[in-house]
This record gives C-alpha cells, sequence and structure tokens, in this order.
C-alpha cells in the first residue's frame, strides 16, 4: 500500500502517530494503550475539531464589537475539544474494531491489536464523555441544547462508511459543530455568521478528509470500506478543490457579516491560499505525502483564526 505502515512496534505504537511523541517516550506504560485509544498521540483530531470553535468565537467578538474572544470560552473548548475527540475516537474504534483489523493503517490501534478490551474501552468512553458534558454545563442553556445535539452525527458516523459513498459529509457535520458553539455561547443564539462558517467548516472538513482517506484507497477497496477518496476517483484534485472553493466562499461571507475588516479577509485569504497549496502538492498515490497536508489543516486552521482575532484586536484599538 502507498500509505503508512501500521505493524505496531514492542512498545504498542500506533502507525499514524506523531514520530517521538510524548505518549510513547514519556507516559506510565499501563497508561499508554488508553492514550492511544483517545488520540493523545495523534493531537491533529482534537486541533481541528477546536478550531471552527475558535473561529466561531473570533466571529462572536467581531459582531460584539469585543478586542478579543472570551479567553476562558477559548480554553473552555480547548479541553473540550480534546476530551470531546478523545471520546468520540474511542467510540469510533469500539465501533469499528473489525474493520480496523482488515486495514493495514489501522489494525495496529489498541483494540484491532488488542491493547485494550471492548468494555474497558467503553468505561474510558463514559469517563471523557463526561469530561465533556461538564464543560459544556459552563455555558448557556441554549449552548448546551446545540452542544448536545452533536451527538447525532457524532453517532450515526462510524457506520455509514459502510452504507454510503461519502461518509466524509457526516463527519463533516460532526466535526464543525463547533463553528456554531463559539457564537452561541456568546449570543445565546444561532445568527447567520454562525450558520454560514458550519456549512464552509463542513466543505472543508469534507476536503481535508477525502485527502486524509487517499492512505487507506486499496485496503478500503478490499475491505469494502467506503469513502470519498475512492468516490471521486481520477477527479480527486478538482472535488477537494471544489469542497475548499466552497469553504472559502462561505467563511469569506460568514465573516464579512459578522463585520471583520481588512485584517480579517487578509486572514481569509492566507487560509484559501493554503487550501489551494494542499490541492496542487496532493499526489492520489503518496499516502506519507497526503498524511502530511492533511495534517497542514492545523496550520491553515490557525492562520484564519489568527486573521479574525487580530481583526478584533484591530477594531478595538480603533
Amino acid at each position: 500500500m502507498a500509505g503508512v505502515t501500521s505493524r505496531p512496534g514492542a512498545d504498542g505504537r500506533v502507525a499514524d502517530a506523531v514520530a517521538g511523541h510524548w505518549v510513547d517516550r514519556l507516559a506510565p506504560r499501563g497508561l499508554r494503550p488508553y492514550l492511544r485509544l483517545a488520540r493523545i498521540d495523534r493531537p491533529i483530531g482534537w486541533w481541528l475539531l477546536l478550531l471552527p470553535c475558535w473561529w466561531s468565537a473570533a466571529l462572536a467578538a467581531l459582531a460584539g464589537h469585543k478586542p478579543f474572544p472570551d479567553p476562558a470560552h477559548l480554553v473552555l473548548f480547548l479541553i473540550g475539544a480534546i476530551a470531546m475527540r478523545g471520546a468520540g475516537s474511542t467510540y469510533n474504534d469500539i465501533a469499528d474494531r473489525d474493520l480496523d483489523a482488515q486495514v493495514e493503517r489501522t489494525r495496529s490501534r489498541p483494540l484491532p491489536s488488542g491493547q485494550v478490551r471492548t468494555r474497558s474501552a467503553a468505561i474510558f468512553l463514559v469517563l471523557q464523555a463526561l469530561v465533556g458534558l461538564a464543560v459544556l454545563l459552563q455555558f448557556n442553556r441554549t449552548a448546551i441544547l446545540v452542544g448536545m445535539a452533536s451527538l447525532v452525527p457524532v453517532a450515526i458516523y462510524p457506520f455509514m462508511k459502510r452504507v454510503m459513498s461519502m461518509p466524509q459529509a457526516v463527519l463533516g457535520l460532526a466535526f464543525s459543530w463547533g463553528a456554531l458553539m463559539g457564537w452561541v455561547a456568546a449570543f445565546g443564539d444561532l445568527g447567520a455568521p454562525a450558520l454560514l462558517l458550519y456549512a464552509g467548516t463542513v466543505a472543508w472538513v469534507v476536503g481535508y478528509d477525502t485527502i486524509y482517506a487517499v492512505q487507506d484507497i486499496e485496503d478500503d477497496e478490499i475491505a469494502g470500506i467506503r469513502s470519498s477518496a475512492r468516490l471521486f476517483g481520477r477527479g480527486l484534485r478538482p472535488a477537494i478543490g471544489l469542497c475548499y472553493a466552497v469553504s472559502v466562499a462561505s467563511i469569506a461571507a460568514a465573516s464579512t457579516l459578522a463585520g471583520a475588516g481588512p485584517v480579517g479577509a487578509l486572514g481569509v485569504t492566507l487560509f484559501a491560499l493554503h487550501l489551494g497549496w494542499q490541492v496542487v502538492r496532493l499526489k492520489p498515490g503518496d499516502g506519507r505525502g497526503a498524511l502530511r497536508l492533511f495534517r497542514s489543516n492545523r496550520d491553515a486552521g490557525l492562520i484564519l483564526f489568527a486573521g479574525l482575532a487580530a481583526d478584533a484586536v484591530w477594531q478595538g484599538l480603533s
């Protein structure tokens, strides 16, 4: 396969984990399988869950004429993203443990490799979800209800790769929920900028997760797992480019409605250029390269957040 080799080492390290991560070097051995189950050794997941929350908080600051996104909200979103990314990954791995055993990149994960039993994983899932609930309860009533609603796409996503050709669309619905949360936490309702940001974030997720799925095309065909990478086939790059174009257009519209100025527009432009660079650099047969491009979306998202937050600061000083 063109992707990442996944034979676990003697220490049980997962194939696509960050090389030399502290989980594999410093964490107590008994905790390592659980930290791997929560994807702590693959932090890109919680970054990608967190960034839409921060974008939304920055838009709320602009719309509310605040000099900076609410720092308390930013910290709560960080804790919640790590906890809920871990809970979602644990749930996904429980549901997919048989399929994961058939895919080269995923068979080294704690459940298919036998590092963690299913019952222990379920208990760990509950503990992480409780942390996420504790974070959610710090927000207003409407934000709590909106946050609870995110459990619907989270719950159905693991099963979509069995029944639909583009399960990334459902992942997009789940992973983009933070685009609503920052706004509703600030205002107690869902305005047009938040909804446009959500739509743009869904398109972004479909784009970057299609890049991620390039790693598994060959094994997915054998195992009967469906993905947008398989669906798009030879049209992979144009399809991802279209997703990214929709994302940029929607996010630009959201930022304009929220009152962003030239600094925010610069952030959106740099974000767009980064996404375009990904499309140009993508090679359909290069699994390792696809993983690097996928991970680079953290940087793209931070660029956008920096632009929106800096715009709020600039307007506050003007």
